[in-house]
């Protein structure tokens, strides 16, 4: 996605999407960390520690969304397959 570098006072200034932000858990007044490849690209991270107890809800909350199916190998074993 292009973003447009814009000027903020003395500085310049990006302003991201909201569905950035989202994807990010960022919210208005949050820190991010900024570092600068050598090949010129810049990256933004959240600059806090990672929530293993929240990321363990999330994977579980997502697991439970998700549709069970029959496994491969029973679907295999009911065609004699293997």
């Amino acid at each position: 996605m292009k973003l447009q570098v814009s000027k903020w006072g003395n500085s310049l200034a990006v302003r991201l999407p909201v569905e950035c932000t989202r994807a990010a858990g960022l919210k208005e007044g949050d820190s991010v960390e900024a570092s600068i490849t050598p090949a010129g690209a810049i990256t933004l991270a959240p600059d806090r520690a990672f929530d293993k107890a929240a990321f363990l809800a999330r994977i579980t909350r997502l697991h439970a969304s998700m549709q069970m199916t029959v496994p491969v190998v029973e679907t295999m074993r009911q065609e004699e397959r293997y």
